[in-house]
C-alpha cells in the first residue's frame, strides 16, 4: 500500500456508508454514535494525515477522554491541536455550552398541573391585561406537567376563531397527552357564550377520540376565571 493508498483509506468518504458519521445517525439514531462520531460531525472535515473521526479522537485524547474536561478546555487549547483553527475550536466550545445549558435547564422541574388554578396561573402572563380575545392551548404530558403553551389565534373584542384541526395538529406535534383550552373575555364578563360551550363539546368529543383529553377550558379575565371541569360543563 502507498502512502497515497493509506491516506486514501483514512478518508470518511472511503467507508462504508452507514459507518460514516452523518449516514450513521440518519440510518441508526444519534445515540449510535461514540463521542468521536459525534465531534467529527461538528468539526467536518480531518487533515490529509487523519479523518475527521481520527481528528476528535485526537481532540478527545487531549481531554482524557473526557467530555467535562474537554468542555473546559478554550479556544486557544483547541487551536493548539493541529488540524483545528479557530472556526472549529469555536464550534465544539458552542456544542458542549448547549449541552451545559440543556443539563442546566433540566434541573427546573417543569410545572405541574393539578387544579383550575393551577392552569390560570400558567395562562395569566400570556392573556393579562389584552384589549382583544386571544385563544390558548397549554400541552401536558403524562404526569399534567407543562410541555409549553401554545398561542392558537388573535380575534377581537368580542370573539376569536379556534380551528379544531389546528389545535389537535399543535397537541400531535408536541406528543402532547392532554390539553387545556384557554380564552380570554376582555370585557370582563366571566359567562361562557353558546359558541364556548359548542366548541368545548366538540373539542372534548375529538379529544377522547385521538385519546388527548380535553381536561378544562378556562375562561380568562383580569380580575378572575371560569374552569368549565369546575363547572361541570365538560
Amino acid at each position: 500500500m502507498t502512502e497515497n493508498d493509506y491516506t486514501s483509506s483514512r478518508k470518511i468518504l472511503s467507508w462504508a456508508e452507514e459507518d460514516r458519521p452523518r449516514e450513521k445517525l440518519l440510518l441508526k439514531g444519534k445515540a449510535a454514535l461514540t463521542d468521536a462520531e459525534l465531534i467529527a460531525i461538528l468539526i467536518g472535515s480531518g487533515t490529509v494525515e487523519l479523518s475527521a473521526v481520527d481528528l476528535a479522537k485526537v481532540i478527545l485524547q487531549k481531554a482524557s477522554n473526557n467530555l467535562n474536561e474537554l468542555a473546559k478546555l478554550t479556544t486557544k487549547d483547541l487551536m493548539k491541536i493541529k488540524g483545528i483553527g479557530e472556526a472549529k475550536a469555536i464550534t465544539i466550545i458552542a456544542a458542549l455550552e448547549l449541552g451545559r445549558r440543556r443539563k442546566e435547564s433540566e434541573i427546573m422541574r417543569k410545572p405541574r398541573i393539578t387544579c383550575s388554578k393551577d392552569g390560570y396561573e400558567q395562562i395569566r402572563p400570556y392573556l393579562l391585561d389584552l384589549p382583544h380575545e386571544e385563544f390558548w392551548l397549554l400541552l401536558l404530558n403524562r404526569a399534567n406537567e407543562v410541555i409549553r403553551p401554545v398561542q392558537i389565534s388573535q380575534g377581537g373584542v368580542s370573539g376569536t376563531v379556534a380551528d379544531p384541526k389546528m389545535i389537535f395538529k399543535v397537541a400531535v406535534e408536541h406528543l402532547a397527552s392532554a390539553i387545556i383550552l384557554a380564552h380570554n373575555h376582555p370585557s370582563g364578563n366571566l359567562k361562557p357564550s353558546e359558541a364556548d360551550k359548542d366548541l368545548t363539546r366538540r373539542l372534548t368529543a375529538a379529544g377522547k377520540l385521538l385519546e388527548i383529553p380535553v381536561l378544562d377550558h378556562i375562561i380568562f379575565t383580569d380580575g378572575g376565571y371560569l374552569s368549565f371541569a369546575d363547572e361541570g360543563l365538560l
